[in-house]
């Protein structure tokens, strides 16, 4: 063999070896996408209580029913479009319809084709179309408007639909979803989320009903996370950003058994979607100090110190287009807060020993060990506790005149805390502290996570 065919055969092997190298590297890749994708994949399932329902009955003119009919649904946003035929008594149903718009096309042999205007289904409706089919022939087309129906009467539940509007125009302060749901009738904010320090959220007292016997569901799941102990501060186990929710609903009566759960309201909230298209907000919700007034009661010239930015983004979009799609939000915090604080301390006299009233007269002590009265009101000073000696030298001093017994002490703390949530709703991560820079948001100690997640979601059509 020659040198050069030996040289040859070499390089042969070298470029099949790094072929055989790349291709393994393309599977591992795509491994790994899938590894990655597969939890976040949406398929249509029995049981998701976030899908809804579009059903109907195609009759022809006089009124008989018109079986073997093709009844095709369009989610008009995505492209995907879903195929039924009617029964022998004319009547169709598609399941597991995500909330979106669509329209309707039907046809069967003998009859014109007939087609919807566009109609929207919300979060766990029962959307029924009726279509009447003229005798003529198929490939003649006609647009029907109004098929669907506005009044749902398929469903006994009472509730009402929170559109993606409502949910980002209407002002929310702390940015829950669910404070809208006060919208609806039969629903008050519960005294765990009004006078408790932190505030509970989502706490919903239905109908009279207490706030415990609510369910939340969001995409379909079970997201409630109740406990007597209040440590998740919330009734929701997940708490998506406004501008991640497309809609939600609240269900306070008569609603269907599959729930199950609730004596008081179904909250039942379903996220965006990636469509055909590119879609997505850039937001900051700015609170400052230098916006704020000055307080009417206390701290006069003073102001307390609020910085907060609720800042994020979403995005969503087609990955193939008609096949998958995808949709991710981000949402961070960064809030700085402290408020102006009063306190009863003792003066500059009481500190000393001496006890006067209002008037100035001494008030009789007695010493409640040794049974000593002090008549004038004055403790000596080697009948004083070392110890009391010691915490009323650390305590401060009163910076403010009021009457006997008011508050005398008005603090602003100097020290700024600052906390940044910056996790997705799905995920909780290891936090750890750092120490900020100065910047305009002032001196901080800020809490921050080690990595950054997104909330991801894909969908596959059917």
């Amino acid at each position: 063999m020659t040198t050069d065919a030996t040289s040859h055969m070499r390089h042969s092997e070298t470029l099949q070896a790094k072929t055989v190298s790349s291709r393994v590297l393309h599977l591992f890749l795509l491994a790994l996408f899938f590894a990655a994708c597969l939890p976040h994949v949406t398929v249509p399932a029995w049981g998701q209580f976030d899908s809804a329902s579009v059903l109907g009955t195609i009759r022809d003119p006089s009124g008989a029913a018109i079986p073997s009919a093709t009844v095709q649904l369009l989610n008009t946003a995505k492209g995907i479009t879903t195929a039924r035929e009617t029964d022998g008594n004319g009547d169709y149903e598609f399941t597991n319809v995500q909330p979106g718009d669509y329209s309707i096309t039907v046809s069967a042999p003998g009859f014109e084709k007939a087609e919807t205007d566009r109609f929207t289904v919300t979060v766990g409706a029962r959307q029924r179309v009726a279509l009447v089919l003229k005798v003529g022939a198929e490939a003649q087309s006609v647009v029907v408007s109004g098929a669907a129906s506005q009044l749902e009467t398929d469903t006994s539940d009472r509730g009402e639909t929170v559109q993606s509007r409502e949910i980002v125009n209407l002002p929310l302060n702390g940015r829950s979803y669910a404070d809208l749901s006060t919208l609806v009738p039969g629903v008050r904010k519960s005294l765990l989320e009004v006078l408790s320090n932190p505030s509970r959220d989502a706490s919903y007292d239905v109908n009279g009903m207490n706030s415990m016997v609510n369910n939340f569901q969001l995409d379909g799941l079970d997201n409630n996370a109740y406990q007597t102990a209040n440590q998740g501060y919330s009734n929701e186990a997940i708490i998506p950003s406004p501008d991640a929710v497309q809609e939600f609903k609240v269900q306070t009566d008569n609603f269907s058994a599959e729930y199950g759960r609730a004596a008081g309201a179904v909250i039942n909230a379903t996220t965006h979607s990636g469509t055909n298209s590119f879609h997505g907000v850039v937001y900051d919700y700015l609170r400052n100090t230098v916006l704020n007034a000055y307080g009417p009661f206390i701290g006069t010239g003073v102001k307390p110190t609020l910085v907060q930015n609720q800042f994020g983004a979403t995005v969503g979009g087609p990955i193939l287009r008609d096949k998958l799609f995808f949709f991710l939000d981000y949402e961070g915090l960064r809030h700085i807060d402290h408020s102006i604080i009063t306190a009863v301390v003792p003066t500059a006299a009481q500190a000393s020993g001496s006890f006067t009233d209002a008037s100035g007269k001494p008030i009789a002590l007695v010493n409640p060990i040794t049974g000593t009265v002090y008549a004038n009101g004055q403790v000596p000073v080697a009948d004083q506790s070392p110890f009391a000696a010691k915490v009323l030298s650390l305590l401060p001093a009163a910076n403010t005149v009021v009457s006997a017994g008011g508050n005398n002490f008005v603090s602003a703390p100097a020290n700024r805390l600052a906390m940044s949530a910056d996790l997705p709703a799905a995920t909780m991560l290891p936090l750890s502290m750092a120490t900020a820079p100065s910047s305009i948001f002032g001196p901080a100690m800020v809490m921050t996570v080690p990595w950054v997640m997104t909330m991801s979601t894909l969908c596959v059509a059917a």
